[in-house]
């Protein structure tokens, strides 16, 4: 075995071999993958091989599509048989509900070029016959999915990375991983050590093990998932051609054809996790190893099953397979830097792994080797789950996840498993109002007061929260509201070269002491990797803001800037601070009952912070906040903040205080067009497609990300650019991942929106071709199945010059 290799990847199933093929092929030939069996002896070899378009997330919608165009043609690029067959795809609506969710749905495959069709019970029946369509509504079709032998699809990658110059050896144990002095990676293995750069974790059901030599984890927990297949079935040797692969979310289920046998997969609502151990870890020597079906968690669902495929239901089982796969506590997979080291990737935790390994692959090589991906990967990003999604979080998320694969699932839906895993020190105070939270970063956050105390009921249209929200927003507008948002990352960057650092990471110039600057962090291509607000508290010391679910990412793009600088210290202070933000035209006088500290224009200007006492306590004042009126962010000891809330809400009651959640922050922002992080800002494009560049300033010096901004901005957008949008709807919104059409084409795709509840004005953000960028350009949006018109808007439409803000 060689000693060094650029590349080390650790795994030898779907996803590292997609990996290990993709680094290959794009010119990094010096990878290496290690496997401590044969190929694919972990989950893939038994996967049900199934790859569908059909799913509710735009990025991952991306990366299935790519594997259902790549797979039809790896055979004959890598002379591997991978079987793909096109069955296409069907899923069943048994509710409304669902029918409304297949036609969003739909608008994905609009935005990426894939067929998607809401179909009625008569076509349904003319692609499967063999369904007994009781109780059916619609189904959505997918005409070009299919599936593929899981064991050839993987071996294809491999035979293709070796044929690209990549190298594979297997049976081979790695027994630890190290970093020397230089900064290389040690792998140590059965057959010795390897030096390398990076260092891939893609061990699948060992993912957790494999991080931790490392110092790291992987949040997965590996489930027990069982197939069944059936005696041939006459009716399918007699028939010609292949039924779709079809899912009855009634019997948590997905049914194909296997030759001339059906072949049934269940996600019981009664899941296990593999192996004894309380995480669901396999021991080293587990090669290709399956388990005793659990008939008994089994049976209902095989009963729905039978009865909606009627025909089946006097054949037995041929072949039970009864394997682990890994879920994380989201659904999705875990990929790209893990949080604190540097070269070290996961390429793990993607529990519907031939259906995305092709694409986790792909994109996963682009961000290694060219610092991002050309799609959105913040939902993936491995670095999304902190310390509070310990064994038992993620145990319970897991298992949640599990149970939940053919649930719809609504916005506003709120599920219990983990939670509270995160609280401010206001959570039970607020709870008792009324509050009802969602959650975010691991952390508890009020989205919408409920006088009665009672949740939403979701849905995709307003709902019974919606004219709460509007009462919270015209407080904040008209009167004065108070938000816990303590959700905030938050960091301290202090010592002698602090200020020099982080001009060199962002895009817009270092404030000034005393003074507040957003900004954005740059990669050598000019891409989005961050938002943040810095706060100059002295002359070398800044504390900083960004997005509760970028915490890790940002605290680790701020460590990996500061890892040559020994006088710099960085550090993650999220859990101290609690920040309760108090804004509307009232809060300077409710505040000033509060404070000695004058908070007048001239003493206390906008975009300006001060360290003051509030009630006796001392914060750190930041006037600033995201909802676009006169207000300041309180940051205090997360001890004191039920000291400072309690003052706050009692003085509040003579000026119109009201108590907002993050439902109503949303609109406030709509309203004032400020953009998000993973929404409209991130990886794959630059400030320049984000319509950003008031946040860029050259003339500071060089910068990383500089020049390729500037060429950028003489060159155009590169192929998209982002749009506010008033849409003339008054039932549905914008939830992101809707398509776009100009002229009856598709032209983008929305990245957020809601009700502007002030300006009675349906809101939202899209990227769409620059052609189409233009204020006053009518676009269409689709909601629901159904075309909406949209008009490009060139200003904010509450207070487009920041006068309030400003007041």
């Amino acid at each position: 075995m060689q000693s060094q290799a650029r590349v080390v990847i650790v795994g030898g199933g779907v996803m590292g071999c997609s990996l290990l093929y993709h680094l290959a092929e794009a010119g990094w030939k010096d990878s290496l993958l290690i496997e401590k069996s044969t190929l694919t002896s972990g989950s893939t070899w038994h996967a049900a091989g199934l790859c569908t378009n059909f799913i509710a997330n735009y990025t991952m919608a991306q990366i299935n599509q790519y594997g259902v165009e790549l797979y039809p043609k790896l055979e004959a690029e890598t002379g591997q048989s991978v079987s793909w067959h096109t069955s296409g795809s069907l899923r069943m609506a048994i509710r409304p509900e669902e029918v409304d969710w297949f036609h969003q749905v739909t608008g994905i495959g609009r935005a990426i070029g894939f067929h998607s069709e809401v179909i009625g019970v008569d076509k349904l029946l003319e692609l499967n016959p063999f369904v007994n369509p009781e109780g059916v509504l619609a189904a959505i079709w997918t005409r070009d999915d299919g599936h593929i032998d899981p064991a050839g699809v993987a071996n294809a990658f491999a035979k293709g990375a070796r044929n690209a110059g990549a190298s594979i050896v297997q049976n081979n144990r790695v027994t630890g991983i190290k970093r020397a002095p230089d900064g290389d990676w040690v792998v140590q293995t059965e057959q010795g050590e390897v030096r390398c750069e990076h260092v891939v974790n893609a061990a699948g059901c060992y993912a957790r093990q494999v991080s931790q030599m490392a110092g790291t984890d992987s949040q997965i927990t590996n489930m027990m998932h069982t197939y069944v297949v059936t005696e041939p079935i006459p009716a399918l040797v007699e028939r010609d051609g292949e039924i779709p692969v079809t899912r009855d979310p009634r019997a948590s289920a997905y049914i194909r054809q296997e030759q001339k046998s059906g072949l049934i997969g269940i996600y019981e609502h009664q899941s296990h996790a593999c192996w004894e151990h309380h995480d669901g870890w396999p021991e080293w020597e587990s090669e290709h190893e399956l388990f005793d079906a659990p008939l008994e968690r089994l049976a209902p669902h095989l009963e729905r099953v039978m009865e909606r495929m009627p025909s089946w239901a006097s054949f037995g089982f041929r072949r039970m397979v009864c394997g682990g796969i890994p879920h994380t506590p989201d659904a999705y997979p875990l990929l790209g830097p893990a949080a604190g080291l540097t070269n070290f990737w996961q390429c793990n935790g993607a529990s519907i792994g031939i259906a995305a390994g092709g694409g986790c692959g792909k994109y996963l090589a682009q961000w290694m080797m060219e610092g991002a991906a050309d799609i959105n990967m913040t939902g993936l990003d491995a670095r999304r789950f902190g310390a509070y999604a310990d064994p038992d979080y993620v145990f319970a998320k897991s298992h949640q996840d599990y149970r939940h694969m053919y649930v719809l699932h609504f916005p506003g839906d709120e599920y219990p498993a983990g939670r509270p895993a995160r609280t401010s020190a206001l959570y039970e105070t607020l709870k008792a109002k009324g509050a009802q939270h969602t959650e975010a970063g691991g952390w508890e956050r009020p989205k919408y007061f409920s006088p009665d105390g009672k949740p939403e009921q979701p849905s995709f249209s307003h709902n019974d929260a919606f004219e709460l929200a509007a009462q919270e927003c015209k407080a904040v507008r008209e009167r004065v509201g108070v938000m816990d948002l303590s959700s905030f990352g938050k960091y301290e960057v202090q010592g002698r070269g602090a200020t020099a650092m982080l001009d060199q990471i962002t895009a817009n110039r270092v404030p000034a002491a005393g003074r507040i600057a957003l900004t954005h962090l740059l990669g050598e291509q000019g891409r989005i990797l961050g938002e943040l607000t810095i706060t100059r508290l002295a002359d070398e010391h800044y504390y900083l803001l960004g997005g509760a679910a970028a915490e890790l990412t940002d605290f680790h793009n701020l460590q990996q800037a500061a890892q040559d600088l020994p006088e710099v210290e960085v550090s993650r202070v999220s859990d101290d601070w609690g920040v309760l933000v108090v804004a509307g035209p009232n809060a300077r006088a409710l505040l000033a009952e509060l404070t000695d500290a004058s908070l007048e224009n001239a003493d206390f200007p906008w975009l300006s912070a001060q360290t003051i006492k509030v009630a006796g306590v001392e914060v750190r004042a930041l006037r600033v906040n995201y909802v676009g009126e006169l207000g300041w962010e309180l940051h205090c000891p997360m001890a004191k903040m039920p000291e400072v809330y309690a003052a706050i809400d009692k003085a509040g009651a003579a000026h119109g205080l009201a108590d907002v959640g993050v439902y109503a922050v949303n609109s406030l922002r709509l309203e004032k067009a400020y953009k998000g992080w993973g929404a409209e800002l991130t990886n794959e494009i630059t400030l320049v497609e984000a319509d950003s560049c008031r946040f860029f300033c050259p003339g500071k010096g060089d910068f990383r990300g500089r020049d390729a901004t500037l060429a950028r901005q003489k060159q155009g957008p590169a192929g998209t650019q982002v749009v506010y949008l008033s849409v003339d709807s008054k039932d549905y919104d914008l939830h992101g991942g809707e398509a776009v059409y100009a002229n009856g084409k598709p032209v983008g795709i929305t990245t957020s929106g809601g009700y502007g509840h002030y300006t009675g004005q349906s809101l939202g953000f899209a990227y769409v071709d620059p052609a189409c960028a233009k204020p006053g350009t009518h676009l269409q949006v689709y909601l629901i199945g159904k075309p909406y018109d949209a008009k490009v808007l060139d200003q904010p439409v509450w207070d487009p010059g920041a006068e309030r803000s400003r007041s």
